[in-house]
């Protein structure tokens, strides 16, 4: 599967050379993973909430990057200058937050997604600075991925980061905490 298949918001992303980085951080991801391009349009987004997930990785990850760039587009109308955004970082880090994920989940003898030996000790913020840092991701970029989860409150984040962050965490909380009545 190609990888702007996969990713069509790849095409947001203005810099060609960044561009170029995420999409090769996303095709030695798929390299290194025993998961393919396929998996991750079937399996569940998360791991953290219970096996009646049917959101996939896919639909979560493109839903991140897009609830991100509305969010910084919204925040460039009202703040300006008061609150610089670099739109292209934001993208690109929305779309690389959770390609470290790709090395931390393996599939089970049912074809379910499970955490793997190594994502038992590295978590995906953590592997996923390192694909993206071997394929040159600049580090406004890198913070964000590294930035993006629990991991990230424990130091200070970029405006960029927070988007990202809050993206990922309001698409992914109502799944785990919902109150159902």
């Amino acid at each position: 599967m190609d990888i702007h298949e996969l990713w069509p918001e790849l095409a947001w992303i203005e810099d060609d050379d960044l561009r170029a980085k995420t999409t090769k951080t996303w095709e030695l991801a798929l390299e290194r993973s025993v998961l393919t391009g396929e998996d991750l349009q079937r399996i569940p987004f998360t791991l953290k909430a219970g096996p009646d997930l049917k959101v996939s990785f896919m639909a979560h990850k493109r839903a991140v990057v897009h609830v991100a760039q509305e969010s910084a587009l919204t925040m460039i109308e009202f703040f300006g200058d008061d609150l610089p955004i670099d739109l292209d970082v934001v993208i690109a880090g929305a779309i690389l937050a959770d390609v470290g994920k790709l090395l931390e989940y393996e599939l089970d003898e049912n074809g379910r997604s499970v955490q793997g030996a190594y994502g038992k000790y590295v978590r995906h913020p953590f592997s996923g600075v390192s694909l993206a840092e071997e394929c040159g991701v600049p580090a406004p970029v890198l913070h964000i991925i590294a930035a993006h989860a629990a991991e990230g409150d424990l130091i200070k984040r970029t405006t960029e980061a927070y988007i990202v962050h809050h993206a990922d965490f309001m698409t992914f909380l109502p799944f785990k905490e919902r109150l159902v009545v």
